[in-house]
């Protein structure tokens, strides 16, 4: 049972300035007057915090906060802590499954004789409905309007959904569709930096059901994404189990270049990063540079957290943080609280005071006058490319084999064009022509420098006469209806529309693969050519068939060099020596004629960018807007289930489920059903972007009388477990070893030899009473933290996955829902074991959760004599814990239903 707070000894009041009053009371890290907690990292202060004042002596326990204070020894031996989040943030693509889930638990608490009621958030959630917008209407002043529109009519049954859980949950916040991209959102208006909480001080701190929550690090805010099956824990009360992180020290120093984006700091960091190895643990950025450093370059940095592999990119709060927060909107009295709270906690970075040297587990430098403009591409964030080496790796990628950086195009085919007729006007395409350029995600557009350079770049083209080919789908998606007000304020918002660079919405878009239906006549031109056409976006996902199917090159670039390849029209450039358009005058015109100073873009930025922006816009948010004010919903706390619903179903995970644990289970005569190679990540695994005619989603759909312009996206479609299930594994780019080099969602069934989709192989194999594996390489689940890469493997009867390293999030997610996940040896894999996929498998497990260890090795027995021993990724005693009662929902409602009080 809980006792009372052993640390509530060093609750302090603080005080305002002056004879103000006090803000409130607060656990004094100061007054613990331990040495050590001076050299810690600021990102380790806040969950030594975190640890002290939820300390129980039950679910967070002394030990545990001593483990932390003495964070330089223990850290290297990989200990568990307990986490409690400040709050928990979603969005709809995942807010919708979580809701889903939460219903769901209530119906299953009303049959198992429990209380539904206790089924609620116990601490703050923050749902923001970005709806990420499909551009189907583009290059036109009404477009935003036009496909709000679209998206109410298709997501209607959704969004309906979202505001029934606004009514019928305690403690969420729902942030109507418009507003814009959550983790814009969260920077912009949700972000507390430091919580007052019945008179009670403590930062802010999140996890959020997506990977990019870690851009709130940028404020100084301690966010990292988690699964969706996790945060619903934490959003029940449950501690986060986590390993105590390694932290690398980042520093910073010098300025950047003029002429030098964001954006080229962020991918020059992220290969920096993924070089030094930095995945399960916290990148912590410091050094005189910091001062340089605006807020919205920091947020763009922490963006990228999961690209370069980390799990959070940490800023520490400054001046600089305290300068956005008053430009943000938030009030005097605010950010006074939170330099007060967070000086007197010994949390706040003075760069003007002597710094005392802190202790990391490794170290990293970069001077910020060295970073070159670049781009990143074909297919991966991390595979940088500077400006002046592009035309060259673009013709070695040509060459290269097929893999990351190859397409394998034969010499002879690599000049030839594509003739096609666009509007009744002769047009060519060749490899590398762009035929989208879409500014997007909230990596970038949450940066006023980057937005506004791209418009002055704009400017710049039209002033010179320069046009975009009319067949490239170009689209401006900002995070955040303030973006709309600063580029009208500049004036600058006319000349990207006049290049066709129009808003379309405030979600998002291309990054997320909802770019919309190229032209037919473009899209003929590709595929009956074989072209490598190629898309730039200022996102930070270009993964393979993530953007749209036919682009096979996709370059992750700042905004102002998207508009600048949209205007010359392909990749296949170099900018210093070929110019990118003719003038009106005839003139060739260069990259250097329209790129725009940093001095050009700083003085626009500071005479548009406004405090009242930001209130007028989230002061908007609690109005809401008229289709969704006009949204009807039920009442009550049990939701009604319809059972003919496309978009909202009710999932079987809760099925059948009784009081008694089923405990732990192992793997009989398993089949393989997917054999992978080396980074699969959750966009291969996890339902994402369209769904394809063909795909068994498509056929669910179709007989239940859905027309095919109205299937929407898998998105859109998260709250029905039919449909995610049928579009696991469904990309087309996924590479499975049992098809022999073709690509597609496909696989063998091993007993018949047919070569079924995966969805109705599981079925086949679940239908015959089998059990099912996936054998994996290296970063199995990288990617973007997606729970439907573990729920739609166990929906579709996965039971264990084998590979050579998990991503952190997905390794977590797969015991969430009760799969087993193994590890090879160091050095083995199936092919250095001469697997081949079509053995039986067994993995014998204790049945009693008692005798099992995380982290112990497996021995894994197969049909044909191959026997080899993995390593069990049980990483925790409550991972344990939940594989022990089928998974972290069922382990929560088990415990809610026993508590005492």
């Amino acid at each position: 049972m809980a006792t009372q707070n052993p640390f509530n000894k060093i609750l302090k009041t603080l005080q305002k300035p002056g004879d103000g009053g006090e803000f409130g009371k607060y656990y004094s890290l100061p007054a613990l007057n331990d040495s050590r907690i001076d050299a810690l990292p600021y990102s380790i202060r806040i969950l030594l915090e975190s640890a002290i004042r939820n300390c129980d002596e039950f679910q967070v326990k002394a030990d545990d906060v001593e483990k932390i204070i003495d964070w330089k020894n223990t850290s290297p031996k990989q200990v568990e802590i307990p986490f409690k989040p400040a709050r928990v943030l979603l969005q709809d693509f995942t807010g919708v499954p979580a809701v889903v889930d939460l219903a769901c638990m209530r119906d299953a608490m009303n049959r198992l004789g429990g209380d539904s009621n206790k089924i609620n958030p116990l601490v703050p959630v923050d749902l923001v409905i970005d709806h990420s917008v499909q551009v189907d209407v583009a290059r036109s002043e009404n477009a935003v309007q036009a496909n709000m529109e679209l998206e109410f009519q298709r997501n209607k049954e959704r969004f309906g959904f979202l505001k029934w859980g606004s009514n019928a949950f305690n403690n969420m916040l729902v942030v109507p569709p418009g507003s814009g991209i959550v983790h814009q959102v969260n920077l912009e208006y949700l972000g507390r930096v430091v919580f007052n909480t019945n008179g009670v001080l403590y930062p802010d701190s999140v996890v959020g059901t997506d990977s990019h929550t870690t851009m709130i690090d940028g404020l100084g805010v301690a966010g990292w994404g988690v699964g969706g099956i996790e945060a619903e824990a934490a959003m029940l009360g449950q501690p986060m189990s986590m390993v105590l992180p390694g932290v690398v020290g980042f520093k910073l120093l010098g300025k950047l270049r003029s002429g030098v984006t964001a954006t080229d700091l962020v991918l020059t960091v992220t290969q920096m990063l993924r070089k030094h190895g930095v995945v399960g643990k916290f990148v912590e950025f410091y050094g005189q540079g910091m001062g340089e450093l605006p807020l919205a370059d920091r947020a763009t940095i922490a963006n990228m957290s999961p690209e370069y592999g980390a799990t959070m990119g940490f800023f520490p709060v400054d001046h600089v943080t305290l300068q956005y927060l008053k430009l943000t909107g938030r009030s005097d009295e605010t950010v006074s609280m939170i330099e007060s709270y967070l000086r007197a906690n010994k949390m706040f970075v003075d760069y003007s005071e002597p710094q005392v040297e802190r202790v990391y587990s490794s170290y990293l430098e970069l001077n910020l006058e060295d970073v070159e403009p670049c781009v990143s591409g074909p297919k991966r964030p991390h595979d940088r490319v500077t400006l002046k080496e592009m035309k060259a790796d673009w013709h070695a990628c040509l060459n290269n084999k097929v893999g990351f950086k190859g397409f394998a195009v034969q010499k002879e085919a690599q000049t030839k064009a594509a003739e096609f007729t666009f509007r009744e006007t002769p047009a060519k395409l060749r490899h590398g022509d762009v035929v989208i350029a879409a500014i997007t995600s909230c990596t970038n557009t949450s940066n006023p420098s980057v937005m506004l350079g791209a418009a002055l770049v704009a400017k710049k083209a039209c002033d010179l006469g320069l046009e975009v080919k009319p067949w490239i789908k170009t689209s401006l998606a900002p995070g955040s209806g303030v973006v709309t007000k600063y580029l009208q304020r500049s004036g600058l918002q006319t000349y990207l529309n006049q290049l066709g660079f129009n808003i379309v919405g405030y979600g998002c878009t291309t990054c997320i693969g909802n770019s919309g239906d190229i032209d037919e006549a473009v899209a003929s031109a590709i595929t009956e050519n074989d072209i490598v056409a190629a898309a730039v976006l200022s996102g930070n996902r270009n993964f393979e068939g993530r953007v749209h199917p036919l682009t096979r090159a996709n370059y992750l670039a700042s905004p102002p060099l998207v508009v600048a390849y949209a205007l010359a029209g392909t990749v296949d450039i170099d900018f210093d020596t070929e110019p990118i358009g003719i003038a009106k005058d005839g003139k060739q015109i260069f990259f250097r004629d329209i790129w725009p100073s940093s001095e050009e873009i700083a003085d626009v930025v500071q005479s548009s960018v406004l405090p009242d922006m930001f209130r007028e816009t989230y002061n908007a948010i609690t109005k809401g807007n008229p289709m969704w004010n006009g949204l009807s919903v039920p009442s009550g706390n049990l939701y009604a289930w319809d059972s003919t619903s496309t978009y909202i179903h009710e999932p079987p995970y809760f099925k059948d489920m009784s009081m008694s644990p089923p405990g732990p289970h192992g793997v009989k005569d398993a089949y393989c059903l997917l054999n992978f190679g080396d980074s699969i990540t959750t966009d291969h695994i996890s339902p994402a972007g369209s769904i394809h005619k063909d795909s068994p989603a498509a056929r669910y759909l179709t007989e239940r009388g859905v027309d095919r312009r109205d299937f929407n996206s898998y998105g859109s479609r998260r709250g029905n477990d039919e449909v995610m299930a049928r579009g696991t594994f469904a990309n087309i780019r996924i590479v499975n070893k049992f098809l022999n080099g073709e690509v597609g969602p496909k696989t063998i069934h091993i007993p018949s030899g047919e070569k079924l989709s995966v969805f109705d192989a599981a079925t086949k194999y679940k239908s015959e009473g089998h059990d099912m594996i996936i054998l994996a390489g290296a970063e199995y689940g990288s990617g973007s933290s997606r729970d439907w890469a573990a729920k739609g493997p166990m929906l579709l009867g996965v039971t264990a996955v084998i590979a050579k390293s998990f991503e952190r999030i997905h390794r977590s997610n797969l015991v969430g829902m009760g799969i087993i996940p193994l590890c090879f040896k160091t050095g083995e894999d199936a092919e250095t074991l001469g697997l081949t996929g079509h053995e039986r498998y067994t993995i014998d497990l204790p049945s009693s959760v008692s005798e099992i260890r995380p982290g112990q090795d497996i021995t894994v027995v197969t049909d044909n004599g191959k026997n080899f021993s993995c390593t069990l990724r049980f990483d925790t005693e409550v991972e344990l814990a939940y594989f022990s009662h089928g998974g972290i929902l069922q382990y929560a409602i088990r415990n809610l239903i026993n508590a005492k009080n």
